[in-house]
Formats: C-alpha cells, sequence, structure tokens
C-alpha cells in the first residue's frame, strides 16, 4: 500500500509547522552588517591601493631577508 501526500505551503509556513525558528531576521542583519563593512573598506579594494600593501609588505620581507643573510654570514 502506497500513500502520498502532497502539501503545498510556503517555506515561513512550513517552518512554523515544524517549529522551526525565523532566521530571516538575523539573515537581514548579517547581510546588512556585511554591506556595511564592505562600503567602509572599500578603499582596501581598489588596485592601487592594494598594491601599495603589497609593495610595502614586500620590501619590507627583502629587507627582513637580507639582514637574515647577513647576520648569518658573520662571525
Amino acid at each position: 500500500m502506497k500513500v502520498n501526500i502532497t502539501i503545498d505551503c510556503e517555506p515561513a509556513e512550513a517552518r512554523a509547522f515544524m517549529g522551526l525558528p525565523n532566521v530571516e531576521p538575523l539573515n537581514d542583519h548579517l547581510v546588512a552588517e556585511m554591506k556595511r563593512r564592505m562600503d567602509k573598506n572599500i578603499t582596501a579594494m581598489q588596485p592601487d591601493e592594494l598594491m601599495k600593501t603589497w609593495t610595502s609588505f614586500g620590501l619590507q620581507a627583502q629587507d627582513q631577508f637580507r639582514k637574515l643573510m647577513e647576520a648569518a654570514v658573520k662571525p
């Protein structure tokens, strides 16, 4: 014997029926916060700002490596 049941309902109705919490407000808050942070830090995503950051880090790393090698060579 087979029994097929078809339930036609919206996601909110299914959540309420199953006793699951409505996380839509939390999701909306998280998305809004992510947008706010991206807008605040948008300058870091600009290519010229990225290159400045990467270049300064690269030069510092090269300088530290050179100092390490000089210290290793000296008795």
